[in-house]
């Protein structure tokens, strides 16, 4: 094997927008990529492919878009995203723990960055079916998320793939980094295991983009506390936080929030890791259309709290935290034109029924008095002088109940209902390792650099806490992982 100037650890979007910068800076790159051929894209494959940036109107989507129609445009609303309200959306949703600099670099770069992607050949389009709604023939997008790849998580990473290719850069599947190469001082390279063999490969700098812990159960538990393992990992199996641990053995610094992830609502019943045919339609996010009740029959959460981008990745950690860790879904006819494509997969846990009194005895694991009385007591509370509007927070509230609903609240009253039932999926974890926010270079114990080692991508710490905005990850992964391929090239 001849000696690349690069090594990225990782073939997710994070790793491919290192290697694509290195590569574009003149320098050789060779990728490691745990999964075999078959399983590739780490988490990014598993993603419906969104990207959050900051825009400021139609001009912004339609460079990023040039097949779009005139026709269509003309009957859509995109809004703006400015970056002021990036900013507000990272620090309100963080709990204003967000590191400031990592944020920053995120926000003012998201645009410039989703350029450079579509410049490199990866193709865009508006979210219509996920973020608008047509309202009196024109579509509004809402909740500042307006754009995904083609194809998904599946098509960036088959593009992603295709680019880097043609650029010349060498992909190994299979490969299995155990540990930098490391003399105290600077790493030179990496030990890996491939088809059985051992192998060490020098190189002048290496960055790590392998992704979180998430599908390590022993580490979840340690570090997002007991009942942990009982999630299910929304993505691959392959993200068990070799990055992380093989830089914090030669001293790297741990950073951000190692109690908190990505969690949502996941099919109660989906298996133990993400399954690529059915990509992320485990997921149900059309919560705040509807209600949620848990084992007692109850409401346990404002389903209407804000848009569903800026709850989505915390509700899973409350699901998990209910009796038995699981809850239902609950929505009447008057929504169900409303519901996502995720809720019309073949694989779902679902019940449904022409009475709620018929409906409170088909959900498995649910106390049916406890339910009736919560759903008459909801029904109450309803505000029905408000407008309904999905794509405002239209203030259409309960009041009076313990866990009030402060927008888009509808009496389950109109058959036929439909429930779905939920637990926890776990989508990537919010500890990591501590980086230079100007280089992307990995800091150690000290927040000195360490030489010749950058990372990118879930495995750092630092941006997210609590929550996190839809659509961010994809966009960190690219901001980061192009300033780490940049930096490392600029070493060689």
């Amino acid at each position: 094997m001849t000696h690349p100037d690069i090594i990225v650890v990782g073939a997710g979007n994070a790793a491919f927008c290192a290697a694509l910068a290195a590569r574009e800076a003149g320098v050789s790159v060779l990728m490691l990529e745990r999964a075999p051929e078959a399983e590739n894209g780490g988490n990014s494959r598993f993603t419906a492919g969104a990207f959050r940036f900051a825009y400021d109107g139609v001009d912004d989507i339609r460079a990023l878009c040039p097949d779009l129609p005139e026709a269509q445009v003309a009957i859509t609303d995109f809004g703006d995203y400015p970056e002021e309200r990036f900013y507000d959306d990272m620090f309100r949703l963080t709990r204003y723990r967000t590191d400031p600099d990592l944020c920053e670099r995120l926000v003012t770069e998201s645009r410039e960055t989703m350029q450079w992607l579509h410049g490199k050949g990866i193709r865009f389009m508006p979210i219509y079916r996920r973020q608008a709604f047509e309202i009196d023939g024109r579509f509004r997008f809402w909740g500042g998320l307006t754009l995904e790849a083609w194809g998904g998580g599946p098509g960036l990473v088959d593009s992603h793939t295709g680019i880097a290719r043609a650029a010349g850069i060498d992909i190994r599947y299979g490969a299995r980094v155990l540990d930098p190469i490391h003399d105290g001082h600077t790493v030179s390279g990496v030990r890996f295991k491939h088809d059985g063999r051992i192998e060490t490969v020098p190189a002048k700098a290496v960055v790590l983009a392998a992704g979180g812990f998430q599908a390590n159960p022993e580490w979840r538990t340690r570090y997002l506390g007991p009942g942990w393992e009982l999630a299910k990992v929304r993505g691959s199996r392959f993200n068990t936080g070799d990055g992380i641990r093989m830089a914090l053995e030669i001293g790297a610094a741990a950073y951000g929030n190692w109690s908190g992830g990505h969690a949502v609502g996941w099919d109660y019943n989906a298996p133990e890791f993400g399954d690529l045919a059915v990509g992320d339609g485990f997921q149900k996010h059309s919560y705040p259309w509807g209600v949620m009740v848990n084992a007692t029959g109850r409401r346990f959460v404002d389903e209407g709290a804000d848009f569903r981008n800026y709850t989505y990745a915390r509700y899973g950690r409350t699901i998990l935290e209910q009796p038995d860790g699981f809850a239902w879904q609950v929505f009447d006819a008057q929504v169900a034109h409303l519901l996502r494509d995720e809720y019309r997969i073949r694989q779902v846990t679902k019940a449904k029924a022409d009475t709620l009194e018929e409906l409170a005895g088909r959900l498995d694991g649910v106390d049916r008095d406890g339910f009736l009385a919560e759903m008459a007591a909801y029904n109450g509370a309803v505000d029905t002088a408000t407008p309904f509007d999905p794509t405002v927070k239209d203030g259409r509230a309960t009041s009076g109940l313990a866990v009030n609903k402060t927008n888009w609240a509808n009496r389950i009253a109109e058959p036929p209902f439909e429930a779905y039932r939920v637990g926890c999926g776990l989508t990537f974890t919010f500890g990591g390792l501590r980086i230079d926010p100007a280089s992307a270079r990995v800091l150690d114990s000290d927040l000195a650099p360490i030489p010749g080692l950058y990372a990118a991508g879930e495995l750092v710490g630092g941006l997210f806490w609590f929550n996190y905005p839809g659509g961010t990850g994809l966009t960190n992964g690219a901001v980061f992982g192009r300033l780490a391929g940049r930096s490392a090239a600029a070493v060689v």
